[in-house]
């Protein structure tokens, strides 16, 4: 039975993994070679497809765009989320359960939904084809699953901690900074890996609110199509290059997130 198990996982595990080795070895070839033969592993090892990503500025300046208004909705989502999760874990007040189910129908509601508004909004404010722009598009939805996950965390931490630290003459800003949220550093860290791999991954929106200015990775990937056809080779390297910046986030915030989905309600 073991062997039947081992085998079983070892197949699931390949299957998972095809995809990307293929994608992998797609990126150290040719044009010619991936459109030519059925090949395991490049016959002539080129690096010439990352090259022409790391010296086109059409290709770079996609990854820094995202990685720019990404870094922005972490932070701005997480700013906005932590006291408003400790007000909905500390405090009852009229209607907070209507507004807490509330916040997260935001979230299952789907962004093309909101396409419209946010092009016509943006136009007329002039946030269109800018970082922060896109960064409060997406806290749209990122703030009410941060919200909802961070609650979890803070309603799992007893009272008497807030009651202690005030007759010790803390203040709230420095309570909150110095005891509270190490407390909660594995719901932050589950917190912030949900915030980066919605606004890494989303398209949609990032696509139709940025033009040239702000244009991100995902943007540049679908517009790869040249009079000679598309570059296949280079698409692949730009989806390695796409997916390392989300295993090094799963990387930093593992021990985080293993915890998080252990306690939180995650």
């Amino acid at each position: 039975m073991n062997k039947k198990k081992t085998l079983g996982l070892t197949l699931y595990v390949i299957f998972l993994l095809l995809p990307i080795y293929w994608l992998l070895v797609m990126s150290f070839k040719s044009n010619q070679e991936i459109l030519g033969s059925l090949s395991f592993w490049p016959n002539n090892f080129t690096f010439d497809n990352y090259m022409t990503i790391f010296t086109d500025a059409s290709w770079y300046t996609g990854y820094l765009n995202s990685i720019y208004y990404v870094s922005l909705n972490m932070a701005i989502t997480l700013t906005v989320a932590l006291p408003a999760a400790y007000a909905f874990s500390r405090f009852n007040f009229m209607g907070d359960k209507h507004l807490f189910f509330w916040l997260l129908t935001n979230r299952m509601s789907p962004p093309a939904v909101f396409l419209l508004p946010f092009f016509q909004l943006y136009s007329s404010v002039g946030l269109f084809d800018t970082h922060i722009g896109v960064a409060l598009a997406h806290c749209l939805f990122n703030v009410p699953l941060a919200v909802w996950i961070l609650e979890g965390f803070m309603s799992g931490v007893p009272r008497e901690i807030d009651e202690t630290a005030y007759i010790d003459g803390y203040t709230f800003p420095k309570f909150f900074v110095k005891i509270f949220i190490p407390l909660i550093r594995s719901g932050i860290g589950v917190t912030a890996f949900f915030i980066f791999m919605f606004s890494w991954v989303e398209l949609l929106l990032a696509r139709t609110l940025t033009s040239v200015d702000a244009k991100p990775i995902a943007a540049v990937m679908t517009r790869t199509v040249s009079a000679s056809g598309i570059d296949w080779g280079v698409l692949a390297a730009a989806g390695v290059l796409t997916i390392l910046p989300g295993v090094l986030v799963i990387w930093f915030v593992r021990n985080h997130v293993a915890k998080g989905f252990a306690l939180g309600r995650v």
